[in-house]
């Protein structure tokens, strides 16, 4: 598995990273057959420290944890704890479901873009200048084709509250989000 350890304005000494490639290892081997790469990156919010860890699995999907802690080791340790239990749950879905998928996920390249936040400074009655939101940022984006099963699976996995896929049976365009009383939302565009 390839590591990409980095700091966002902290050095990270070979000490901890020896301990990252160890713990994270141990804990990827137990749950994932076949882990390609992991990235950890730690930073500094106020007086805490942050460890944000990603790890890219052989069949596509990606988990992600993300922890707080006053100290460094202890931010890594729990982003760690955290994805090990993600993995596990995993692990078990894929065993439950007897679907261990042999081809690994299918992706198309989108474009995805981001929007200015509109002013909250403007008064309400006065109308805006243009109904174009003005786009910040343009970059491109991976939309995966998995089950709806395995696209819950990846937004559980990835922390997200919503995901965007094409559906293996009819490749079209599909969403699944989590709902605010925390049951999961699925938008079928399959055209009859």
């Amino acid at each position: 598995m390839r590591y990409q350890i980095s700091g966002k304005q902290i050095d990270i000494g070979d000490a901890l990273q020896t301990h990252v490639k160890a713990e994270l290892g141990t804990a990827v081997e137990k749950y994932a057959e076949r882990p390609t790469d992991a990235n950890v990156v730690f930073s500094k919010s106020a007086h805490e420290f942050v460890c944000e860890s990603t790890i890219h699995l052989s069949t596509g999907l990606t988990a992600s944890a993300k922890a707080h802690a006053p100290e460094i080791y202890a931010a890594f340790d729990a982003a760690c704890q955290k994805m090990e239990k993600q993995l596990r749950r995993y692990k078990r879905r894929l065993k439950n479901h007897h679907q261990d998928r042999s081809e690994p996920v299918e992706f198309i390249g989108a474009p995805s873009y981001i929007l200015a936040a509109s002013s909250d400074h403007q008064d309400e009655e006065s109308e805006p200048d243009t109904l174009q939101p003005m786009i910040i940022a343009e970059m491109e984006t991976r939309v995966p084709a998995l089950s709806v099963g395995e696209a819950v699976m990846q937004m559980e996995l990835e922390g997200a509250p919503v995901l965007v896929f094409r559906d293996e049976t009819h490749n079209g365009v599909n969403v699944v989000y989590r709902r605010e009383d925390g049951n999961i939302g699925w938008i079928d565009t399959k055209q009859e």
